[in-house]
């Protein structure tokens, strides 16, 4: 009988395999090996793409002739570094007493990627008389490892997700390939020369340079944003009888609007309905309320009614990465590095995923993941009352549970597992798990409930609003007070506060009030007089949308359908964001990286560099369609359904080198470098070094790129 071969995607990885099948192994050069079984590891890639200088010595130059180098058959090599490991990894595929091969590698893309490259290069297929078997598993505990090998599939039930693996890195290196050289060719003189720098190599992706446009977008509306001042009315307001024993000498404000009934409806003096353009028409409606006959305030309409606020949905790794930059100010790189972390240390399940709910399957063991939680002390007490009150029972038939929006993997939960282990992470890895913990047990509790009443104020005809919220019972809100919050927290939790790129337009949000207070406002009643202790017109503006940072960056590449406007298409690509929750941290790094976006560790704002500006104008100037989300999320959504078996791998490439061809050649042709330097000019004022024009300007345009050479 032969033996079980374990591929894992790194060492750490194949030891906890090596321990969950407790064999009695001995360690080997590159692998451990028993009488039944050998497991072994990759690190990382062993195998990648040849550059194309593999395909002809002659293409290792960068000419425009040789583009667009689109080739019909694909050449992979080993990495040089890794080769040592490639070739034990390799021999022990081939050797005659290994039966059956498990693959261990990372449940995903490029999970599968990883291995299929290596049997690809060691010879070994279908055809190789040894059974190969595909291990999927969502955390590294024993019992996840040990269902993981038991259940495990056979391999060719991965093959959608290998071709969409394929694809993905084809997709890359021909774009790479043939944008940064024929961009480069045609315009790193220009740059380089605008920048006075030794050389300039435009680099160009898929979804790099469409990041690069988000940022560059961002940055331009802020710029030409123009403050629009606005001007509101407020009054305040106190019960006619305003003793002490009646309201304890308390007042309130209210908010006016020209709602339907007002002189002022649909005016064209107003910015919003709750604000005037000009001082003078705020200071008109003050004189006529206050110009006799005065009356006083009723109230025309009282509304009580409680509000119920459930709890947010589990982290998957963007909105992880969202909230770590909040709360932490690291990058979402590190967040992913922290969260893998946890995960190896059997701490929390797999981190690359797009879900954000259990699966049901999951859901009826759940309670073994939360009785580990109650040796865990900063939320002992939660874990040990859900388990009491039997409340994670019902969890299948909430929300936070649903198969049909889980492809490979659930949210991001704790495992209730190697708890010893966080003596031994940083302090941040621990704040981190200590929001993914509450995250996880915040969805067993009730929702918390507020009393909310609001009031429509009658002054001769014209209406003030005002609404006051009262917590009255905590519900999951109690869970997730952080042990590192300072007393008053001071950032907003991630489901309140506004999002992203909100106007801020004054509107008066809910007042929130103490109980006794409240008790006063339920005993309004319609029809009611009140007395006005003033009224007052208050000045705002408009604001510009807000810089992303590493967070808001993240959320905005995972939900790229905002940006497109057409319905059917935005429908189309709907789950496929810009890039995946794998590779989209190091998207970002690698911009920051070559100098084309900067990042403040500090805030975590994002803006663009001088270069990558210059960039932006060339690619827009050139290959425009790179800049736009939706063509992004498109191919995106495309490698989803290769993998899902929608469509074949065939039309895919079709499209993608029809894409690719076009476009390459469209560049070759152009003759536009002038233009640019207008551009270059434009832009290079918002920069503290601005770079001397060059004399040679004319001269670089005319200069036959053949002959430069990155």
């Amino acid at each position: 009988m032969g033996k079980d071969l374990f591929i894992a995607e790194k060492p750490s990885v194949a030891r906890e395999f090596a321990k969950a099948l407790k064999y009695n192994m001995s360690n080997r050069d590159g692998y451990m090996e028993s009488e039944q079984a050998i497991v072994t590891w990759c690190v990382g890639h062993l195998v990648t793409m040849s550059y194309p200088d593999a395909y002809d010595p002659e293409l290792k130059r960068w000419t425009l002739k040789t583009l667009p180098f689109i080739p019909n058959e694909y050449k992979y090599e080993v990495i040089p570094s890794v080769k040592k490991q490639f070739d034990i990894v390799s021999g022990l595929l081939n050797r005659e007493d290994v039966a059956r091969i498990y693959v261990c590698t990372d449940s995903g893309r490029e999970g599968e990627y990883i291995y299929r490259l290596v049997e690809r290069q060691a010879g070994i297929d279908e055809h190789s008389g040894k059974e190969r078997r595909r291990v999927w598993i969502d955390s590294q505990t024993e019992e996840e490892i040990l269902r993981g090998i038991k259940e495990a599939k056979e391999l060719s039930a991965y093959d959608n997700l290998c071709d969409a693996a394929y694809l993905r890195a084809k997709e890359d290196y021909l774009m790479g390939i043939n944008f940064s050289r024929v961009l480069t060719l045609k315009y790193g003189y220009p740059v380089k020369n605008y920048l006075k720098q030794d050389k300039a190599v435009i680099s160009v992706g898929r979804v790099m340079t469409c990041v690069l446009g988000m940022v560059v977008n961002r940055e331009r509306e802020i710029r030409q944003f123009v403050k629009t001042p606005f001007y509101r009315v407020t009054g305040r307001f106190a019960l006619a009888s305003s003793g002490e024993e009646t309201n304890g000498g308390r007042s309130f404000e209210g908010e006016w609007r020209a709602v339907e009934g007002s002189a002022w409806f649909q005016s064209p003096a107003l910015y919003k309905e709750n604000g005037f353009k000009k001082k003078e028409d705020a200071q008109k409606l003050i004189s006529f309320l206050e110009e006799e006959p005065q009356k006083a305030p009723v109230i025309e309409k009282i509304e009580k009614k409680k509000e119920q606020k459930n709890p947010p949905l589990l982290y998957n790794l963007a909105e992880l990465q969202n909230d770590c930059s909040k709360y932490f100010k690291i990058s979402p790189d590190e967040t992913l590095r922290i969260v893998q972390e946890l995960y190896e240390k059997k701490l929390t399940t797999y981190p690359r995923t797009d879900a954000r709910v259990l699966s049901s399957a999951v859901a009826k063991e759940i309670n073994k993941n939360i009785g580990g939680l109650r040796n865990y002390q900063p939320a002992a007490a939660f874990a040990a009352q859900v388990l009491e009150q039997k409340s994670w029972q019902g969890i299948a038939k909430t929300r936070y549970v649903n198969d049909k929006q889980i492809t490979d993997h659930y949210a991001i939960i704790p495992t209730g597992q190697g708890l010893g282990a966080l003596s031994s992470v940083s302090a941040t890895a621990a704040k981190v798990y200590e929001i993914i913990v509450r995250r996880f047990l915040s969805i067993f509790y009730p929702p918390a409930v507020y009393q909310k009443i609001s009031l429509v104020i009658n002054i001769k005809g014209e209406r003030f609003f005002a609404s006051f919220k009262v917590l009255m019972d905590e519900g999951y809100l109690k869970v997730t007070q952080f042990s590192f919050a300072k007393k008053k927290e001071e950032t907003p939790r991630p489901e309140e506060g506004k999002k992203e790129g909100q106007e801020n337009d004054g509107q008066e949000e809910d007042i929130k009030c103490d109980a006794d207070f409240l008790k006063v406002l339920q005993s309004l009643k319609k029809g009611e007089e009140l007395s006005c202790q003033g009224l007052e017109i208050r000045e705002g503006e408009t604001s510009p949308p807000k810089r992303y940072n590493s967070g808001t960056i993240i959320l905005t590449m995972e939900n790229a359908g905002q940006f497109v406007e057409d319905e059917e298409l935005r429908a189309q690509i709907k789950g496929s964001g810009i890039g995946t929750s794998a590779t989209r941290a190091e998207i970002l790094k690698k911009l920051v990286s070559i100098d084309y976006l900067a990042l403040n560790k500090k805030t975590q704002i994002i803006t663009p560099t001088q270069m990558g500006e210059m960039i932006y104008d060339v690619v827009s100037d050139s290959i425009k369609p790179l800049l736009n989300p939706a063509l992004t999320a498109s191919w995106e959504k495309g490698l989803t359904m290769v993998a899902e078996g929608t469509i074949t791998s065939d039309e895919y490439m079709k499209k993608l080198t029809d894409f690719v061809g076009r476009r390459t050649n469209i560049v070759k042709q152009l003759n536009n470098q002038q233009i640019l330097f207008r551009q270059f000019d434009e832009n290079a004022k918002y920069y503290a070094k601005q770079p001397a024009r060059t004399a040679a300007r004319k001269e670089d345009t005319k200069k036959e790129p053949e002959a430069r050479k990155a």
